[in-house]
């Protein structure tokens, strides 16, 4: 039986919160040589790729501005192309993706 969509709405949500209190403050040339901030941005951008994919796809088909392909993938790649992740791609989905998927995520568990 699947699990309610508001468990992964939430996960999503949490591991956000994660990855906004991890970098308070933080940046970018800390971000890139200290490897726990990276590797904590790494598990919970993991975290958020998985959650999206227990997302029902009607739900996030209201929701078309966000790349829902792109998140799901991103999990891939740091799982299994690790060596291959660079710390200005990562930074960059912190600065310009997150906030947007913050807005469209609450938005979807109203709708749940």
């Amino acid at each position: 039986m699947p699990k309610d969509p508001i468990i992964y709405a939430d996960h999503i949500l949490d591991a956000i919160a994660n990855i906004e209190e991890d970098l308070a403050g933080v940046e970018f040339e800390k971000f890139q040589t200290d490897r726990r901030l990276r590797q904590l941005l790494e598990r919970n951008l993991e975290i958020i790729s998985e959650a999206s994919r227990s997302l029902p796809q009607d739900l996030k088909d209201t929701e078309q501005e966000i790349p829902w392909k792109a998140i799901a993938g991103i999990g891939n790649i740091l799982r299994h192309d690790y060596h291959k992740t660079y710390p200005m791609v990562l930074w960059e989905t912190v600065e310009k993706d997150l906030g947007p998927l913050k807005r469209s995520v609450k938005r979807l568990r109203r709708r749940i």
